[in-house]
């Protein structure tokens, strides 16, 4: 057990709203931002935590999308050969419904 003392409530609404952000959290951590305004943090910050937020979501969207342009190219199948179910590898499960996403 540590005894360092706990982070500030301001320092946690701020991590908390960059999560909420990057993460598409569907409450946008509305909530922390009126929780940073009580606590005195001036808009010019929040507006920092934001950007910086919204920066790493959608540079992990672009990376996200890069590498999946990557894998999804399309490759040489050779004259007669057909595909009637996923290659093997293809990570494809059922639903809980039982329902094919393949």
């Amino acid at each position: 057990m540590s005894n360092s003392a706990p982070l500030h409530p301001s320092i946690i609404a701020m991590v908390s709203l960059a999560a909420n952000i990057a993460a598409n959290h569907p409450k946008k951590g509305l909530c922390q931002i009126e929780r940073l305004r009580g606590y005195g943090v001036s808009e010019e910050q929040i507006d920092m935590v934001v950007d910086i937020a919204r920066h790493l979501r959608d540079e992990a969207g672009q990376m996200l999308d890069a590498a999946f342009d990557e894998e999804a190219k399309p490759v040489a199948v050779p004259p007669g050969l057909t595909f009637a179910e996923p290659t093997p590898g293809c990570g494809c499960t059922p639903t809980a419904k039982g329902n094919s996403c393949c």
